[in-house]
């Protein structure tokens, strides 16, 4: 196959666009969008809305693209999906950015981008869209897995081509246009917000200072710790194959499990994150996140690896994993890295089965158990203070410890020369 590769800018100039497919939420951003891909490219839009469990209602999206003259509109549930194909697989590897960002609006874009260039092809679109500026990482993740997919695919980001440069332009435009945002002007929130099933983001407005605490009402899916209940709840997660498949001995579909997982981890204060991370484009940006479910997930699951997991294939998961988290994060899910590490990390999975019990209180997740019948490697006999009944031989650390310390002692022995 042969992909011609030019300067998009005047690409985007010279091509007729007929049809465009564009990722849709209702909001501001899209809903000015659409009425500007319309005005600016005299061409047809899809409307496709993804239900990745952002807790809101998708629904209203199709009467604003209807009443905005559009008439194909996707509005589809990928709860499921998201979690099986992409929450799961991101924490069998234990995944975390920058060593505190659990990558819960990373991990959605890759499926989002999956979806719009189906749809494009089954409606026969010229072209793709999305709401990203022109500043953040999800313009770069949309676009990665766009050409990763349909390599000659057709990409129009508004934000980088138009003078829509702040909120109150895009409320002008939506009130010349007949765009309905009157209950975005009253009540919009001051942040910008991501959520999906993993977790909700939090950016812009107060959070632009670094140095300054974000307010107790911003936080919307957990109480604050020291409000958490007096009481601390026991909770059974167990594993099949590096994946939760029940809580408490109820078996779950993997959404089921990360709805319950937020609801518990809400409830007792668990997942808050206030940090400054480096974005792919260059700059750092604060960004706070509650990721309850998946604080509680990833430590359950690095519990399980404990007692399953050989020593050595632990460790080379924990050196690929930062490299493994930046290409998410960077938007290179769809790349072939990407995929071959997610091989030797699925193979690493096959004997990760067992439960763990955890211990929710105030803001922590504390493991008090765990165990494996089938695929344990922790032997009481071996490890045990007491008496092992000849199991293990103390007398044999002598050389081991003499081996390991030789090289040490002879760079000593040359120093004191």
């Amino acid at each position: 196959m042969s992909v011609k590769f030019g300067d998009e800018s005047v690409e985007n100039s010279m091509k007729k666009i007929n049809k465009v497919v564009l990722a849709f939420s209702g909001g501001l951003d899209t809903s000015v969008i659409l009425k500007w891909l319309q005005d600016t490219y005299q061409c047809e839009v899809v409307t496709f809305t993804a239900d990745v469990g952002q807790g809101e209602e998708v629904e209203p999206a199709r009467a604003k693209a209807q009443q905005l003259g559009v008439k194909e509109i996707y509005i589809e549930d990928l709860r499921e999906e998201f979690v099986r194909d992409y929450v799961f697989p991101m924490f069998r590897a234990n995944a975390i950015y920058e060593g505190e960002y659990l990558l819960g609006t990373s991990i959605a874009r890759p499926l989002i981008a999956k979806r719009q260039v189906e749809i494009a092809r089954e409606t026969n679109a010229d072209a793709v869209s999305h709401g990203a500026t022109g500043k953040g990482n999800d313009q770069v993740r949309f676009e990665l897995g766009y050409y990763a997919l349909q390599p000659d695919i057709h990409v129009i980001a508004p934000w980088r081509e138009w003078d829509l440069s702040s909120r109150e332009k895009l409320l002008n435009y939506a009130e010349k246009n007949g765009i309905p945002v009157e209950m975005k002007k009253k009540t919009g929130s001051p942040y910008s917000m991501d959520a999906n099933l993993l977790h909700i983001s939090y950016e812009g407005r107060s959070l632009e200072n670094p140095a300054v605490e974000p307010e107790e009402s911003m936080w919307r899916w957990s109480v604050s710790p020291e409000n958490a209940p007096d009481e601390a709840e026991y909770l059974d997660v167990e594993f099949r194959r590096g994946d939760v498949v029940a809580l408490n001995g109820d078996a779950m579909t993997p959404a089921q499990v990360l709805t319950q997982l937020n609801q518990l981890g809400g409830k007792h204060g668990i997942g808050r994150l206030d940090l400054v991370e480096n974005r792919y484009v260059g700059m750092k940006s604060r960004g706070c996140y509650e990721t309850p479910g998946g604080t509680i997930l990833l430590r359950a699951h690095r519990a399980i690896e404990s007692i399953t997991l050989d020593r050595e294939v632990a460790h080379l998961k924990d050196e690929m994993m930062p490299r493994y988290a930046a290409l998410i994060y960077n938007g290179y899910w769809w790349s072939p890295e990407r995929s071959a590490m997610q091989t030797m990390i699925d193979a690493t999975q096959d004997n990760v089965n067992g439960w763990v019990r955890l211990k929710l209180y105030k803001g922590n997740v504390i493991v008090v158990g765990r165990d494996s019948e089938t695929n344990s490697l922790f032997d009481e006999a071996i490890a045990t203070f007491e008496d092992d009944a000849g199991a293990y031989n103390q007398a044999d650390a002598a050389g081991f410890i003499r081996l390991n310390a030789l090289r040490l002692r002879m760079a000593a022995g040359m120093k004191k020369e």
